[in-house]
């Protein structure tokens, strides 16, 4: 008899929240993770009473009351809301795109100027874009284009926009209030105490692993657990048979100042080209902190191999065909459930990771 009826590999939110659902099902389970720590991408770090978000800045935000009161049962939540500043050359800009986006470009006030702008600029170019700088263009116009989004998306993807797929924004939310709270979601927030709260919450009472990667006796842990939970990349899973899904890769600098207040708030986009990080977090205003000192992310936007943690899937045409070969695979396995970001090769808010989670609990019990 196998002693766990299921084997999570991987400790970020679809593992957790499933692994917490199943033991709610009293069955036993095991989450094991290849680093030395629980949570994924949303890890925090305590250092002197601030929670750094290690993996980057993460707000939680949703429009779901099911997926809201469900992490609400596990952790409090702020009110922090996602006001982020663009730096363009030294010249500070609101986000999204708003009316306080639209005076500090142009000077306009009313909704009427603003739109009369924009349609100005967009008409300025005709037919059927055929790249993400031509879709920009006509979605926003020139002037928005180049102050705030290209400098930022070339360091993102480490390539020309009009090398970029179109699709790639489909659309750009714009607003023609004086609105500067980035998400449209009816809820948001950052835990009170950091994200640890709420994984070290999800797995109470759960055996977990840390240090432990699946790669390195696979047949072993399969034989442990009447199914597994998989969340980590799904080409490695099939040893990579298929060829290599691609991903861009961040790395990041995590700096202490002796200063109370290093930017005024926790997140500048630095959108020109030649600032080489993408985005500054200061992690105490997430939580507004009063701590005499300060620590501070800079983000580095980096070309990704193969063995290094993956941030951004490139869903490109090319990689999106090799999934759904992968997919089909995986469709094979009768007791593995792939799950999370990685498995499914897409990028997820968190709320959406937490659903999916949810979801494949439901059709599991």
């Amino acid at each position: 008899m196998v002693p766990y009826d299921y084997l999570i590999v991987g400790s970020g939110l679809f593992g957790c929240v499933f692994a917490h659902e199943a033991a709610e099902h009293n069955k036993k389970c095991l989450v094991i993770e290849r680093r030395n720590h629980l949570g994924g991408n949303i890890y925090c770090e305590n250092k002197g009473g601030i929670n750094i978000h290690y993996y980057g800045g993460h707000i939680f935000h949703t429009s779901s009351k099911r997926v809201w009161q469900y992490v609400n049962r596990f952790v409090e939540f702020n009110n922090y809301i996602n006001s982020p500043i663009a730096n363009y050359k030294g010249k500070l800009y609101n986000l999204p795109f708003n009316m306080n986006t639209f005076h500090e470009m142009w000077g306009v006030i009313t909704p009427q100027e603003a739109q009369m702008k924009i349609q100005e600029q967009c008409a300025a170019f005709k037919g059927e874009p055929k790249n993400l700088e031509e879709q920009a263009i006509s979605l926003v116009g020139k002037d928005i284009y180049e102050k705030l989004i290209k400098g930022y998306t070339e360091k993102q993807w480490g390539r020309p926009c009009s090398e970029l797929p179109a699709f790639i924004i489909k659309r750009l939310p714009v607003r023609y209030t004086y609105d500067n709270n980035y998400f449209n979601d009816l809820y948001q927030g950052v835990p009170i105490g950091g994200y640890n709260v709420l994984i070290n919450a999800l797995l109470k009472n759960i055996d977990v692993r840390t240090n432990t990667d699946f790669f390195v006796a696979p047949d072993e842990f399969k034989n442990i657990a009447n199914k597994i939970v998989y969340t980590g990349a799904i080409d490695q899973y099939f040893d990579y048979t298929l060829g290599t899904l691609e991903y861009r890769g961040l790395r990041f600098e995590i700096e202490k100042h002796n200063t109370d207040n290093y930017q005024g708030g926790a997140v500048v986009n630095y959108t020109d080209k030649e600032t080489p990080y993408t985005r500054i977090i200061e992690h105490k205003h997430f939580e507004f902190g009063k701590q005499r000192v300060t620590y501070i992310t800079k983000e580095y936007p980096s070309t990704w191999k193969p063995g290094e943690e993956a941030y951004y899937p490139v869903n490109d045409a090319k990689n999106t065909a090799l999934y759904q070969k992968y997919s089909a695979l995986a469709q094979q396995e009768n007791d593995v459930i792939f799950g999370g970001r990685l498995a499914e090769y897409k990028y997820y808010d968190m709320d959406k990771v937490i659903q999916s989670a949810l979801d494949s609990v439901e059709r599991e019990f």
